[in-house]
């Protein structure tokens, strides 16, 4: 008997059931209608296509099989209410680890699932991670010390006490225990907001962005905290004796021992 999903549409096929059984392989039609939906979520994070992979991740491991074609990148948009762009990064990731692949005339299809499938993908990634984060560091090493250089000759007065106060919170959270994260980025954008340029605070923005989970992972590191805040006080000592070339070389030091444990991490 021919199928019509469209002709007649029943109350429990809504829009997110009837593009999905469109798509679905026919081993998966059966039954899926009223259970579908409860295979995706809102997204709701910050790191959209993370949640979007996940999700798709999880439907490919449950209930697909190798071959089987993912919905479009508009439908899936459609469907998790999220762009278009953050579908994209999501597929790719999931490209990146071996779970899809891109076929000519076919679309994202599901590739088979195996542990020798993943090896090589996962070293692949964990290589391009190291490589991005050492990118991301070298690049903070253009960027941020000559920004130090520039707070030590335009830090007013004010700027220059809430540097000090930052650091007796990041050293009184050390006491306690804590990491400090939140001190610690605050330090570096103080010094980008001493140099007065609001453009090096947007590129600084994305850049702590970029690096927070390598960041909060090295802050694990024991004595990685307290090597920071020592470094922070040289920077913060430099620029209060209004000593540009102390404070941009006391920069360097401080982003080549983060480099060292960072890299060291992944």
């Amino acid at each position: 008997m021919e199928k019509h999903f469209f002709a007649e549409p029943h109350p429990a096929l809504d829009k997110l059931s009837i593009i999905l059984l469109v798509h679905l392989p026919d081993h998966l039609q059966v039954g899926m209608a009223g259970t579908v939906k409860s295979d995706f979520e809102v997204i709701r994070r910050n790191k959209v296509y993370e949640e979007v992979a996940r999700q798709i991740e999880r439907l490919i491991l449950k209930k697909l099989r190798p071959g089987d074609k993912l919905p479009s990148e508009r439908e899936l948009a459609e469907l998790l209410g999220v762009s278009r762009s953050s579908i994209r990064d999501a597929i790719r990731s999931l490209e990146l680890v071996g779970l899809v692949e891109p076929r000519q005339g076919a679309g994202t299809v599901v590739r088979d699932v195996s542990a020798a499938s993943f090896i090589n993908p996962l070293s692949n990634a964990l290589v391009h991670k190291r490589q991005l984060v050492n990118e991301l560091l070298d690049f903070r090493k253009m960027l941020e010390p000559p920004l130090a250089a520039r707070a030590a000759t335009h830090a007013s007065a004010e700027e220059i006490a809430e540097m000090e106060e930052i650091l007796e919170r990041q050293g009184e959270k050390l006491r306690q225990g804590e990491a400090a994260m939140e001190e610690d980025s605050e330090f570096h954008y103080s010094v980008a907001m001493a140099a007065e340029n609001s453009v090096v605070l947007k590129v600084l923005d994305i850049l702590m962005d970029l690096l927070r989970d390598t960041r909060e992972r090295s802050l694990q590191v024991e004595g990685r905290p307290q090597k920071s805040l020592a470094g922070h006080r040289r920077i913060l000592a430099a620029i209060k004796k209004r000593d540009a070339e102390a404070a941009k070389a006391a920069m360097r030091r401080h982003i080549e021992d983060v480099e060292e444990i960072v890299l060291n991490k992944l």
